[in-house]
């Protein structure tokens, strides 16, 4: 799509959320992100983007004056402070990345904000927390500032995975938007969506494990560096894989063989797939850092509905000027 709108995009990980805006007619002048696996995906997959290196990679760091003016700035600033597999420190917590984010706000002036974070942003022991951030982009001039908890699965992504969007609009532009809804197919089951990556070696019993696989997949967990390597997640969510016939200790490099038997494994593309990312986006890295990015990522068509609608109410204001 082909559009004057433009973005930056903060702590952009391996590009799931700058993906979906792409998509939704946004070009990207810059993409902050500290972690040097991601920026090097990143680079992989979309050469003609401004990932910016050094100093300006670290949002705690990033001078976002020569960005002023851009459409919309984006970004998923990192979840441990309000997990549920964390403390839930919020504000006390150092990764809290909430404050560098509304400061680059308040320096560029964008015309719309889009932040993601998880579920656990939305719990009462953050209301104070919420109000705090909506009165600040209030008194920037953002008259529309809410969130909406989505679920990647109203959009067609075959996984669970609420997620938490909060956006702001700024006044001139408030009116014309709308929260997107999701669409009434049903996502693909895992055995569906999965059935060709896993007989990609012959392996025998993909048919029986697929029409095992009926449901939806759940919630992807990525871990972090301190907690987390190449697997499906804790016990529980351990337990749910199972349920659909995957093994989720350990994530796997290849299919599996034309004679296997037991229980198979995901590889990082079949996880990159239920995330909602195109099977031609890559990952750099090895096993442990690829899967942390893509179990980290927010799915693609999620940011995208998100983003349109935002482009809408952008271009309308527009349309009506020139009226």
């Amino acid at each position: 799509m082909q559009s004057n709108l433009t973005s930056i995009e903060l702590c952009a990980g391996a590009g799931g959320q700058a993906l979906g805006i792409e998509n939704a007619g946004f070009d990207h002048q810059a993409c902050v992100e500290i972690d040097n696996w991601c920026r090097a995906t990143l680079n992989l997959n979309r050469p003609d983007w401004n990932v910016l290196d050094g100093d300006q990679s670290d949002l705690t760091q990033f001078d976002p004056r020569p960005f002023a003016g851009v459409d919309l700035v984006a970004g998923g600033v990192p979840c441990p402070p309000f997990s549920k597999a964390g403390k839930q420190l919020g504000a006390a917590d150092e990764r809290d990345l909430f404050p560098h984010a509304l400061h680059v706000v308040d320096q560029i002036r964008p015309k719309a904000v889009m932040l993601e974070n998880v579920r656990g942003f939305l719990d009462a022991v953050f209301h104070d927390y919420r109000q705090k951030l909506k009165s600040q982009l209030k008194a920037m001039g953002y008259t529309f500032a809410e969130w909406h908890l989505y679920n990647a699965s109203d959009f067609g992504v075959p996984q669970l995975r609420p997620r938490v969007v909060i956006v702001a609009v700024h006044d001139n532009y408030a009116e014309d938007f709308d929260w997107p809804k999701g669409n009434d197919l049903q996502p693909p089951t895992v055995g569906k969506c999965l059935h060709d990556l896993m007989s990609a070696n012959g392996w025998r019993g993909a048919d029986a494990w697929a029409l095992l696989a009926d449901e939806i997949a759940p919630t992807i967990v990525g871990g972090s560096k301190k907690h987390g390597g190449p697997d499906l997640g804790p016990t529980r969510a351990r337990r749910a894989w199972e349920a659909l016939g995957v093994n989720g200790k350990t994530i796997s490099d290849e299919a599996p063989e034309a004679d296997f038997e037991g229980m198979p494994r995901l590889t990082v593309r079949m996880v990159a797939r239920l995330q909602g990312f195109p099977d031609d986006w890559k990952f750099a890295g090895r096993k442990t850092a690829s899967y942390r990015q893509v179990g980290n990522a927010f799915p693609p068509p999620v940011a995208e509905a998100v983003a349109r609608n935002l482009r809408a109410a952008i271009t309308a204001r527009r349309l009506y000027a020139v009226a």
